[in-house]
């Protein structure tokens, strides 16, 4: 199964309750960390990396002595990754997505593509938690474009029967790139008014993506009942609820995933683990 862990907003505790789902694991597993901005789960597994792959996307490489400076590459790109000017054609290659739409569209052949690097994939067996092996995107500084770096982290994964994708915050294209594929999305959340609002933009766009998925409300309180109202509005399962206990953070700031020190975050995510598994599979995933 592909359990996507996901959150409307930033500081809900999505990584906090992915490594914790991933000790309890009990079979082999891999934690892909699609946040490739800041990838953080390396802080808690400590992995022995014994594989890094460069990653490139092809980019527009004019040639000034055959280009007509017509415009037809740059009025196909959406992106303003390609300009013509009267007396030059200039290429933005931190815009470029590597569609290769303007190679096409050039009517003298005057475009060919070069690749450019935009990060690295990496992985490693976790020393902390023997049945985990992280997988890791880390983008170069100065580059904007991570989607392509997301797909490339999961694709190293794609054999593997158990995985587990610690994808970023957020509803834009980097969290849609993540969650894209999953069979389960896990969305946690916090019961905060600006908990509320970021999961219910989350809650659309998994809708609009048709992916089955269910929340996880962090920090359970006393507060909760803003988000039982909402998911009892919207038809959406609540999977579980992670204590407030004040050990799961002490746990965290020391770089120690939280169901080693907290008795209450391993059981309930124990019984997150089990119903997220029960939702999939009444979607027709297999275990």
């Amino acid at each position: 199964m592909i359990l996507a862990l996901a959150s409307g907003k930033g500081g809900t505790g999505k990584t906090t309750v992915a490594l914790s789902l991933a000790s309890v694991a009990k079979n082999r597993i891999i934690y892909v960390d699609c946040d490739v901005e800041e990838p953080n789960a390396h802080l808690f597994l400590n992995p022995r990396i014994d594989r890094s792959d460069e990653i490139c996307i092809p980019v527009p490489f004019v040639d000034e002595t055959r280009c007509t400076h017509c415009g037809k590459c740059a009025s196909i790109c959406r992106y303003g990754a390609i300009a013509s000017l009267p007396a030059m054609t200039l290429v933005f290659e931190e815009l470029c997505h590597g569609c290769g739409g303007c190679t096409i569209a050039c009517p003298v052949s005057a475009i060919t593509e070069k690749q450019h690097r935009i990060g690295v994939v990496e992985s490693g067996s976790s020393d902390v938690l023997e049945r985990v092996t992280l997988v890791q995107g880390r983008i170069d500084v100065g580059v904007p474009l991570s989607p392509p770096l997301i797909r490339a982290a999961k694709k190293a994964a794609d054999d593997e029967k158990n995985v587990l994708l610690d994808c970023p915050p957020g509803t834009s294209c980097p969290m849609i790139a993540s969650v894209r594929g999953a069979d389960y999305v896990a969305l946690v959340t916090e019961p905060t008014p600006f908990g509320l609002h970021d999961l219910s933009l989350a809650v659309e766009t998994l809708r609009e993506l048709a992916l089955p998925f269910g929340v996880i409300i962090n920090r359970s309180c006393e507060r909760d009942g803003i988000i039982e109202a909402f998911c009892d509005a919207t038809g959406t399962a609540i999977l579980g609820r992670i204590p407030d206990d004040r050990r799961i953070a002490e746990a965290y700031s020391r770089g120690v995933i939280p169901t080693a020190e907290s008795p209450l975050m391993r059981r309930a995510c124990e019984r997150i683990a089990e119903s997220a598994a029960e939702r999939a599979s009444e979607k027709g995933v297999r275990r």
